[in-house]
């Protein structure tokens, strides 16, 4: 693999500006095609299996216009007086004039008249309304209402499943990067080359996820996270290859051999990275949900396409930026470029080497400190509770829990099939709804026109976040309701999901994990090295869910992050971060396990290439960690709450994993097991021929170009 890379990087230096065209036209082609035949990102909450699901598929059949998605329109005087019958009476009848609404609920009161609550029914799941077309359609039918000085908001099932994407986390990300990139290669050119090859990367990848949506479904947050990803990795994986280009440089090699070794060697890390990043997505096959399965659609294709990136466009760009990449001061005095005396990293990884066991003994107790929180991790859906206080679905969350109770927010839906509990039994249920602990109010039923199935509203006297409310919607399903009768909608659906989420973890953990294993004991002939790397991989994501749990469950952990109050982890985030993570992790361990063999190859000393190994990258791991976290906290301001606990669990984690681990914990034990680390079964060393160090004679496959 490395003389291949080799070849690939001396050819993309040997002709800089075809390169760099032919990503000009890739990027070009990409992005027409997507704008001219890409479909639009939306979810699909179904899940087989589930009894909410049974229940939505009752209604489909039998009462299909009460089967689509819902709306909340909440109307408020400000001033607290009445709102005017005839305003809500020209606002129902705008509403039912909307396209694909079924039906439009009189409108309820306030005990003090001066907020209202109309509910629209749609004939059509929310999966059907593409962006923000739904939401767009109900501030139109509110302007009237708003125009005469009423304030209007937006809650429910549609305008809850839409989130409008702003970029300023993306350009938060990069700014901080830049400034990182700087710092650490020392010149502005060399800061910038990666920050545009990782550009180009996200480029590419969103202009595919946008044609991934035309032909499947692709969560709405499925590109935001995507992009997080991307752009962290994008510009991780160009450093490292410019870094070692620019050591080449300063070895001596001319532009086109420091181009071709770095691809053969850092560009071999680059793609063992970014394997067991792509490997990792794998599970969010297994999570069992259509939603997650975009999830991974997404975020392969942008990493995939920054990894293409990485290992063409950085060494047509460094060839053709030359030795702008190198500091004023050596390209004046060559001699310069030779680094004199140890540095700091080096002095570093000789403490480690040195005391080993007090440093892998103390980095674990660290580690376990950050992840004991984890065992109180409460998991919960996220809805507009959650959301930033400027948004109309927030707006409208709270209009409606101060007018109407908490429960308002979200009411349990029971489909009723006549067929198996006769209509004259629906009194009797009915009342003993009423008289259950933890309900706050039962709607009157609404038949179908072929009498044979119904729905009753149960409004809960607690919020959707509220366990007590997960506790009613089990008590009834258990003790309550008969055979015939199931709970579904937002709430029971949501329900079902954190289950469901919480049961396939415990299977996504285990296949990520061996998928791994696997892949690293063939690319690195060491089953040692694989077991230690998945076992410090699963305690830096312990470490970040633990720290997660501390800052979102905690009232001050959750307003320095803008939230209104403490709020559970979303059901939806700790399958997704665990898969994320967990090939991210193995970035850093790849990065340091390259370097590290290569000296172990050239020297025997199983010891001396850990410190060497760590004093070659710790630098490039601090500095790419640092990017990481820069853009992932950048992410941390997203109004989505699952972006902002990805953002913020993600830039934990890659803190804790590229200090405490990969600085401390990883070069400790690697120096304790010596030997070891690289000890292979005799038969399948027979089977595997040992690796050969890629050189820089060997990985350039042409004489050196002037760039036309």
């Amino acid at each position: 693999m490395s003389t291949l890379l080799g070849r690939l990087g001396g050819a993309s230096a040997a002709r800089p500006w075809r390169t760099v065209l032919g990503w000009v036209l890739l990027l070009g082609l990409a992005l027409g095609l997507a704008a001219a035949f890409g479909g639009t990102p939306h979810d699909d909450y179904r899940v087989p299996g589930t009894r909410s699901t049974a229940g939505a598929d009752l209604l489909k059949e039998r009462f299909p216009e009460m089967s689509g998605a819902n709306a909340r329109v909440v109307v408020h005087d400000r001033r607290g007086g009445p709102v005017p019958a005839d305003r809500l009476a020209a606002l129902r009848d705008g509403l039912a004039a909307l396209p694909k609404v079924s039906s439009v609920a009189q409108p309820v009161l306030s005990a003090r008249g001066d907020t209202a609550l109309i509910t629209v029914d749609y004939s059509v799941p929310v999966t059907d309304f593409k962006g923000s077309a739904g939401l767009d359609a109900l501030r139109e039918a509110a302007k009237p209402t708003e125009r005469s000085g009423l304030q209007v908001e937006f809650g429910g099932q549609l305008p809850e499943n839409f989130t409008a994407p702003n970029g300023a986390a993306e350009m938060i990300g990069m700014g901080a990067a830049l400034v990182i990139l700087v710092i650490a290669l020392g010149t502005v050119v060399s800061a910038g080359l990666p920050l545009v090859v990782a550009l180009a990367g996200l480029g590419l990848g969103t202009g595919l996820t946008t044609l991934l949506a035309a032909v499947t479904d692709i969560s709405p947050t499925a590109p935001t996270v995507a992009s997080m990803v991307g752009l962290g990795v994008g510009i991780d994986y160009a450093l490292l290859l410019v870094s070692r280009h620019v050591e080449g440089l300063r070895k001596g090699l001319t532009k086109q051999q420091a181009a071709a070794e770095a691809t053969a060697t850092a560009g071999a890390s680059v793609v063992v990275a970014g394997s067991t990043v792509l490997v990792a997505l794998f599970g969010l096959k297994l999570a069992g949900l259509p939603t997650y399965s975009s999830f991974g659609y997404a975020t392969f294709a942008v990493v995939g396409a920054v990894m293409l990136a990485a290992l063409t466009l950085v060494p047509a760009l460094c060839s053709l930026v030359g030795d702008r990449l190198l500091r004023r001061a050596e390209r004046r005095e060559p001699q310069r470029r030779t680094q004199a005396g140890p540095t700091r990293t080096e002095r570093w990884a000789r403490l480690i080497g040195r005391r080993p066991v007090a440093a892998a003994l103390g980095s674990l107790v660290v580690l376990l400190a950050l992840a004991a929180p984890m065992l109180h991790m409460r998991t919960w859906p996220q809805d507009a509770g959650s959301q930033a206080s400027s948004s109309t679905t927030r707006k409208a969350y709270d209009l409606t829990a101060d007018a109407f109770g908490p429960g308002a927010n979200g009411p349990l839906i029971v489909a009723v099939d006549l067929k198996k509990v006769p209509q004259e039994k629906l009194p009797a249920l009915l009342d003993t709804l009423k008289a259950r602990p933890g309900v706050a109010a039962v709607r009157p039923p609404l038949v179908n026109r072929a009498q044979d199935a119904a729905v009753v509203t149960v409004t809960p006297a607690t919020g959707p976040q509220d366990e007590r409310t997960a506790d009613l919607l089990k008590s009834l399903r258990t003790d309550v309701l008969p055979e015939g009768a199931e709970i579904t909608g937002t709430v029971a659906a949501f329900s079902d999901i954190s289950d469901r989420l919480s049961d396939r973890l415990w299977v996504v953990v285990p296949v990520v994990v061996a998928l791994s294993l696997i892949l690293l004991t063939v690319l690195f002939r060491a089953p040692v090295i694989a077991v230690k790397a998945a076992a410090m991989n699963l305690l830096s994501v312990a470490a970040a869910y633990g720290v997660m749990t501390a800052v979102f469950q905690s009232d001050t952990g959750a307003r320095a992050l803008g939230l209104p109050h403490e709020v559970p982890v979303s059901s939806w985030v700790p399958i997704l971060m665990f898969t994320v993570l967990f090939g991210l992790s193995m970035d850093y361990e790849v990065f340091l396990l390259d370097r590290v063999r290569e000296d172990w190859l050239a020297t025997g000393d199983a010891k001396g290439s850990v410190v060497r190994g760590l004093s070659a990258t710790g630098r490039v791991i601090s500095s790419a960690a640092a990017i990481m976290v820069a853009v992932f906290t950048g992410f941390a301001i997203d109004p989505d709450i699952t972006v902002k606990m990805m953002g913020v669990g993600m830039a934990v984690a890659v803190l804790i994993d590229a200090t405490v681990v990969r600085l401390v914990l990883v070069p400790a034990t690697m120096t304790l097991l010596g030997r070891l680390n690289w000890w292979l079964p005799a038969p399948l060393a027979r089977r595997w021929p040992a690796p050969v160090a890629a050189t820089a004679g060997t990985a350039a496959a042409e004489p050196e170009r002037v760039p036309a």
